[in-house]
Formats: C-alpha cells, structure tokens, sequence
C-alpha cells in the first residue's frame, strides 16, 4: 500500500489534513491536533508501515529508533510526518556511511529523547501554562494557547539550538584536552552529592506548593553555583544535586560555597555533602562507578552542613598545593617560608581525618571533613 492510496475524510481536494476534520474522525481534541501540526510544521501523513518505507529503513529499526526517542508503540495509525520520515533518513544515513554503528544511532535517538522529554515537559508545566492564562475574563485558556506557542516556537527553537551548540563545544573541548584516548572514556573526576537533610519529613508537613517551590530554589541556586564555579550538573533529584568538575579544587569549592549559601538561607534545611575523587565513566551525560557510588555512601555519612571527601580526594588536594596534609604541615611551611623571607603558601581548604569505617560493598574507606580555612574565607 502506497501513502497516496490510504487516503482519510479529513484531507480536502489539495491533499492537504483539516484538523477539525481529523479530530471529528478520531475523536481527538481540534486544538491538540492544531498544536501537533504547528509545533512539528507538517501534517500526520504516514503510517509507521509507510514512514519507514519511506526513509528506506526496516520496520524494526524504525521501531528501535521510535522507542528510543521515548515514543510509546502508535499500531499502524496515520499519526508520522514528513520530518518523521526525514528523521529515520538521517540516522540510518549515519549508519549507512559508517560514521555510527546502529546500537551508536539508536543512543543517540534515546540520549536526544530523554534529554529533550524533560525540557519539553518542564515548559509546559512550568512556562506554558503561566504565559496562557486568560488574558480577560471569558477567555478560555485554549483560546490564547495556540497564538503564544505560535509566537514562542521560533524563538525557543533557535535558543535551544544556540545552547546545545555551546554545550556541545565545552564537551568537546573537555574531551580533546584528554591525557589518553583511554582518559576521554574513563575520566578522573571530581563527583559530588549535595543532598538536603530531613526532606523526606518536610514532605509530610509542606503543602505540595510550599514543597515545589523549595525544591525549585535548592535546585536553581546549586545549578547556578555549580555553573558559575566552572562545575557540570549531571542531574537533579529532588532534594539531591549530582554534579562534578574536572579537579578536586573546583568541586571542593563548589560544595563549600553551597554549604555557606544555602546555610544562610532561614528557609531552606541543613545540607550535607559527599565527595569522591577518580576513574569515572561517562555514559549519555551521567556518570557511573566506583567513585560515583562513594561519593554517594559519603553524603550519607557527612554530618549536618558538612562536607566529606574521600582519601584520594584529599590527596589530590594535597598535591596540587589547596590543602596541607596537616596543620603541623602548614606551621612548619610557614616558618620556614618566614626564615627565608618568602611569603608562606596559601592554602585554599584543610582537611581534617576522621574514623575509618567500613562500607557496604566498598571496604573500610577514610573520610576527611573539608573545610575552608579562614585566611581563604570568600
């Protein structure tokens, strides 16, 4: 069956789908498919027998690519587009050119769909339903929506585009400046926890507004300081941040910065962090492995308004000059530096060794309580 032979009561003379028409015949809502049409700038056209055919792919890679993007299974409904069909051209182009494997193909379907879920949902959550408040009284929101999308669609496409193309090349660039090629798959890094203390009570107390709203300032105001001290955030969960950096120095003074941020603000709990320091795997913009999952069990343990770090995290800050290995260290550094009429080094941070305990599934590790010293107080 060719695309033109399966044809619909909604298309007119020219071809071309009325959506008022398709929603009488499917029992959608008119607007919703008037939305569809606008946001994706062309008309359901293909079933994904005929879409598939179309771009010259398999039925199932078709269906690998779909799931992938986070698309639940639509049976053989008339519901793709052109841009649907020129979507699956071009991945199966990267296959076929041998510039991506296909499992490589279908991770970028499923990373560009996971990453792009979210920020689609957070705009119609948070952005949307805000700007389409009726205007005046007897307006109905769906009344306003369609001229506001219509209006926005262009610009956010292009910010969205400007800000992944700026991601793209600090990735990039982060990557080339590798050691080894080993080190641009398997990174040393700095991987950190911030994690608010009690929440889980705060959730029985606090109305579900009260609570949004102060997830919504923990996890601006920790992206914010984590970007601004030259950080990455990896992902939010509510009432943790995950982010990490390229040396311990910058993650050390992330975590103490939130610390002292957030502990000067009345309305938010007590924050407590965890820190680890080595080999990590980067997969799809997260990080897995051993130092990830220390660093976690440390938040765990990091007393109230505290941070915590691992003992290789400790030495790394002890090789690279921002901390002593001691305050006995530090005196005699700066008597000798005294003596010889030199100015004495400046630390950033001390750390301070506490009880080695053991850990599930890790061993018996060290902590170390980081703080900054005062000569280095912001």
């Amino acid at each position: 069956m060719t695309v033109d032979d399966t044809g619909s009561g909604a298309d007119d003379a020219d071809g071309r789908v009325d959506p008022e028409a398709e929603a009488a015949d499917s029992g959608e809502d008119p607007l919703a498919l008037r939305l569809e049409q606008l946001i994706l700038g062309a008309e359901r056209r293909y079933t994904p027998f005929q879409a598939a055919r179309s771009a010259g792919v398999s039925m199932e890679l078709a269906s690998r690519f779909w799931r992938a993007m986070g698309f639940a299974d639509i049976g053989q409904a008339k519901a793709l587009t052109e841009a649907d069909v020129l979507a699956l051209r071009r991945l199966a182009g990267l296959v076929e050119a041998g510039l991506l494997s296909e499992a490589m193909a279908v991770q970028v379907a499923r990373s560009t769909g996971q990453t792009t879920a979210r920020l689609a949902e957070w705009q119609i959550d948070s952005f949307l339903e805000g700007l389409t408040e009726p205007p005046e009284p007897g307006m109905t929101r769906t009344e306003v929506t369609y001229p506001i999308v219509e209006l926005l669609l262009p610009e956010l496409e292009e910010f969205l585009v400007y800000v992944w193309r700026r991601q793209l090349a600090a990735s990039a660039g982060r990557v080339v400046q590798a050691a080894d090629d080993e080190e641009m798959v398997d990174r040393r890094l700095a991987v950190a926890f911030a994690d608010l203390v009690g929440f889980t009570r705060l959730t029985r107390r606090m109305e579900e507004e009260e609570l949004g709203e102060l997830v919504e300032a923990f996890e601006t105001t920790s992206a914010d300081l984590v970007a601004a001290r030259g950080g990455r955030l990896i992902k939010t969960l509510g009432d943790e941040v995950l982010y990490a950096a390229d040396d311990a120095g910058t993650a050390a003074d992330i975590a103490l910065r939130l610390v002292e941020t957030l502990g000067n603000d009345e309305t938010m709990p007590e924050l407590r962090v965890g820190m680890a320091f080595g080999t990590v795997t980067t997969r799809m913009g997260d990080v897995f492995g051993t130092t990830v999952n220390l660093a976690s069990r440390l938040t765990s343990i990091a007393p109230r308004d505290a941070v915590l770090v691992d003992s290789a995290f400790a030495e790394e800050l002890i090789r690279t000059g921002d901390a002593p290995a001691s305050e006995a260290e530090a005196a005699e550094a700066a008597a000798a530096a005294e003596k010889e009429g030199e100015e004495p080094p400046v630390y950033r941070f001390a750390l301070q060794p506490t009880w080695q305990r053991p850990v599930r599934g890790l061993g018996v590790i060290e902590p170390w309580l980081l703080t900054r010293r005062e000569s280095a107080a912001p």
